[in-house]
């Protein structure tokens, strides 16, 4: 799967796992497998691939990184965007932070987090504001969403 794929992939799905599975949530690491995974998908024959495929999610400016399923690693296309704002007092706010891995000048990995809802651009936050909440909610179907406010 290429990095194009990978992210029609996220697109067509809405929210897509790193590599957990939750129900009707897709993981992109089973997808570029092409086969359920059991244990980690770095000894994989498709681990290269899946690393490719992930990381290539956590570069695009499509997509959302964040943990919002379970607190698993959670890939939402922006067009979700809107309704995730629509319906953000519904889900913890860690939850929705924006992720972004960065690379330090000694070589190790650090993940910097953009506070909800910070990271929202302004047409999202306009978008948000026309979205009932029933409208958001059936564009989360794929999520359980709790009434009221879990904070």
């Amino acid at each position: 799967m290429t990095p194009a794929q990978a992210l029609a992939f996220v697109e067509q799905h809405g929210i897509v796992l790193e590599a957990a599975r939750r129900g009707a949530i897709p993981s992109l690491a089973d997808a570029v497998a092409g086969e359920m995974l059991r244990g980690s998908w770095w000894a994989h024959p498709q681990g290269r691939a899946i690393f490719v495929a992930t990381r290539a999610m956590r570069d695009s400016s499509q997509v959302l990184v964040c943990r919002l399923v379970d607190g698993k690693i959670s890939f939402v296309h922006e067009r979700l965007w809107p309704a995730v704002v629509r319906l953000g007092d519904r889900f913890p706010a860690q939850r929705l932070a924006r992720l972004h891995e960065v690379h330090t000048e000694n070589g190790r990995h650090h993940v910097d987090e953009t506070p909800f809802p910070t990271w929202v651009p302004g047409s999202t936050a306009a978008l948000a504001k026309d979205l009932t909440e029933s409208q958001a909610r059936a564009m989360l179907a794929m999520l359980p969403i709790e009434s009221g406010s879990p904070r």
